[in-house]
């Protein structure tokens, strides 16, 4: 995965908090079982803590800056995404809402754009607030994708991902899929309380990964409003492997078997890892949203 070095980057689009001090207030999810358990099954949930039951209900304290806006100082260019992760995932970020911003316009819609936050440890949302142990998710109530960087690590050492920066692309896009079904209306069918094989949640989940292929089949091809090039200059089979293998590793059936012992198909709420795939797969092989209706 490589993106054009002479490119800038659009740090706007990014809100690093990584460093900020959160006084006061207890932790939305504790360490060790109780974070384990809410790392299952909150894992790009797609919602915000608060749905997913984390919220303490607590006031919500504001977080001091330490050492934060970390990517404005150090994300400039393509080049800086070449040899930085952050900025790397700056990039994709630029790039996914590049991709989105010239769909919703080609079928005469107006494209919203959503922040993505990086933060460490623990974060405040519109959503409710939460620890990095519920993994990224997407706060439909503010707008915003919420990652803490050291999820990445957990994707290769807890889940057995093979990882790679395409891995890493995969996830935020599939979090800025959420942001496409917040902007249609599709995100909402997610909160019926319903799980299942066959639920919405997992439904919702399924075209969440078939948009976040449609990216990634279009990504060599969008032009930055910048610079009239596209940001991302090469996908290789490999990083698309490493997507595939990603979209894997967060199944349904492999988390459950991992941290179980045994898969129950009635508490899905993401899919198995084959269906994962597969919609991924789907959306990359068509490039078109319109053939990642989950819902037929």
């Amino acid at each position: 995965m490589q993106f054009d070095d002479n490119a800038n980057l659009d740090t706007s689009e990014v809100k690093d908090v990584r460093g900020s001090r959160i006084p006061g207030g207890r932790a939305t999810v504790g360490g060790g079982l109780v974070g384990l358990i809410a790392l299952v099954l909150g894992l790009l949930f797609g919602v915000g803590p608060e749905q997913l039951g984390l919220s303490d209900g607590s006031p919500e304290p504001a977080a001091t800056s330490s050492s934060a806006a970390q990517v404005q100082q150090t994300c400039k260019t393509g080049q800086d995404a070449n040899t930085r992760e952050d900025c790397r995932l700056v990039a994709v970020v630029n790039s996914t809402q590049d991709f989105w911003n010239q769909e919703f316009k080609k079928r005469g819609g107006q494209y919203a754009p959503a922040s993505t936050v990086f933060f460490t440890g623990r974060v405040n949302t519109a959503c409710g607030a939460a620890t990095s142990a519920v993994g990224p998710f997407y706060c439909p109530g503010d707008r915003q994708v919420y990652l803490d960087l050291g999820f990445f690590n957990e994707l290769r050492t807890k889940f057995g991902a093979s990882g790679g920066p395409f891995a890493q692309a995969y996830v935020v896009a599939h979090e800025y899929g959420h942001h496409i079904q917040n902007l249609t209306g599709t995100l909402q069918r997610s909160q019926d309380g319903r799980q299942g094989a066959n639920s919405n949640a997992v439904k919702v989940e399924l075209q969440a990964d078939c948009y976040a292929g449609v990216w990634a089949h279009n990504a060599t091809r969008t032009p930055d409003e910048s610079t009239g090039r596209p940001l991302i200059t090469s996908l290789t089979d490999q990083d698309i492997r490493d997507g595939l293998d990603a979209a894997a590793a967060v199944g349904d059936d492999r988390i459950q078997e991992k941290f179980q012992g045994r898969v129950t198909p009635e508490s899905w709420t993401h899919g198995s890892a084959e269906q994962r795939q597969q919609w991924f797969y789907q959306g990359y092989r068509t490039g078109d949203m319109a053939q990642c209706n989950t819902f037929r």
